[in-house]
């Protein structure tokens, strides 16, 4: 049975979905005004991981993930760089495409943007202003009453009150109370914006997502994930919101992961330790940075540094290390392996365990290399099918091995080159030149490793 901790509920509960074989879940995405960076990355990450084990589990998933690109934030960087906002949201969209396929993720099914759900928005705007819950203000704009929903603050397990203490609210005069939150903003001169019953203007974030999630999965429906930041009040506002438009509970299983700390603190622009995932892959491999973040548990807390990619890469270079030159057999019978990283991977989604696994896999794959090669090429397949789950293991495994940071050193050519002469070397019996050539490969970071089948090597 597939276990699932629950925000809402504060514990691990048994998965049952709604519709039984089907899976309903939205995950909130990014606000395309910048690059993506590594915190947008661990939730890219654990929720294609996520996404990828449900549906190994048999059920057939629906996995809507939202674009935000309408936003103050867009509005003025678009303003910064003299461009419009569609020419904006275009580009940071292709970009965060280009990141994710880098990242080895698979797609969502679906991902709607916000301007594509305009006249979806208004309607449940509306909605909420006929059944009391919201109101136009002196200003224009239009806000929700918080204090109306009596269920306010039950993701987070606070009182509305206790939310407000310390939290950043906007005051505004026009507001009747200081928690509640605007729906429909009116637009000022020269900015993008929609016709609606209470003028020009556009949504504000939180109803976004509400009406995009409904009209893409119904009033109620599985599963609701993001970002630790997205607890309060984002998604307690969702569930205001869309709640009290359809009557209906919202969501049965709240999924949050854990946040990216950069050496032990926040990342953030001002502390000068904002890291895009551009300039992470400047420097390794793709998959390096997604083992660093399925290592952990989703939920867990991931600390990032060079350190860490580096210990990340030179784990992942033993798993590559055991498939080098290894047949992989088409078919294999799942073993106690199979059986003890399932079993992980159902209890709320521990892809730490599921990790240990593959390495307790590889130990025994070694071994039958020289005990039984059938068994290896069994083994072998295993463990590229319980990898593939993760995500990882899906290069050729001296690509990997050699490309497992971005050098600036000698390139492959190169390295090639004096491993040839090296060769020669050897059979021209001049061990002095031979010795010196791995020296100097070993001065660049490239370990040479010789085996019957000739040279092989490693960049380190």
């Amino acid at each position: 049975m597939l276990k699932i901790y629950n925000t809402l509920s504060g514990k691990k509960e048994i998965f049952k979905p709604i519709e039984e074989g089907k899976v309903g879940m939205y995950v909130c995405g990014n606000t395309v005004y910048d690059f993506c960076h590594i915190g947008h990355a661990r939730a890219m990450i654990s929720f294609d991981v996520i996404s990828r084990f449900i549906r190994h589990l048999g059920y057939e998933l629906n996995y809507v993930r939202n674009i935000t690109d309408v936003d103050d934030k867009i509005i003025k960087r678009a303003e910064e760089n003299n461009e419009s906002t569609q020419s904006l949201t275009e580009r940071m969209i292709a970009a965060q495409r280009e990141d994710e396929l880098r990242l080895g993720n698979k797609m969502p099914d679906r991902e709607p943007k916000a301007t594509e759900f305009m006249q979806e928005i208004i309607d449940m705007v509306q909605i909420l202003i006929d059944k009391g819950f919201a109101y136009q203000g002196a200003s224009g704009d239009v806000y929700y009453r918080a204090t109306k929903f009596k269920d306010y603050g039950k993701l987070n397990n606070r009182k509305l009150e206790d939310m407000l203490a310390g939290a950043r609210i906007d005051v505004e005069v026009s507001k009747e109370h200081p928690a509640d939150f605007v729906l429909w903003k009116q637009a000022k001169e020269g900015e993008v914006s929609w016709d609606s019953p209470w003028g020009n203007g556009r949504p504000g974030w939180h109803i976004e997502c509400s009406a995009m999630s409904t009209n893409c999965l119904g009033s109620h429906f599985d599963i609701h994930g993001g970002g630790p930041d997205l607890k309060f009040p984002h998604h307690e506002n969702e569930i205001a919101q869309s709640e009290a438009a359809t009557g209906k509970d919202y969501v049965n299983y709240w999924m949050h992961c854990g946040a990216v700390r950069v050496n032990n603190e926040k990342m953030s622009k001002s502390l000068g330790n904002f890291f895009t995932v551009r300039d992470v892959l400047a420097k390794f491999n793709p998959e390096v940075v997604r083992y660093l973040m399925v290592s952990s548990q989703y939920r867990s807390a991931i600390d990032y540094s060079d350190q860490s990619l580096l210990e990340a890469k030179v784990a992942l270079e033993r798993l590559y290390t055991a498939l080098r030159q290894q047949q992989v057999a088409d078919s294999f019978e799942p073993t106690v392996f199979t059986e003890r990283f399932e079993e992980a991977m159902k209890d709320d989604f521990n892809t730490a365990v599921a990790v240990s696994v593959l390495f307790e896999l590889v130990r025994e794959l070694n071994k039958a290399k020289t005990e039984d090669v059938d068994k290896a090429s069994l083994l072998a397949a295993e463990l590229h099918s319980l990898a593939e789950l993760l995500g990882l293991l899906y290069q050729d495994p001296e690509y990997f091995l050699q490309n497992s940071t971005v050098s600036e050193g000698l390139d492959e050519a190169a390295i090639q080159a004096l491993i040839d002469e090296r060769v020669q070397a050897r059979k021209d019996k001049n061990f002095e030149r031979s010795d010196n050539i791995r020296d100097e490969l070993a001065s660049q970071g490239i370990e040479l490793l010789d085996s019957r089948e000739g040279t092989t090597w490693t960049r380190r």
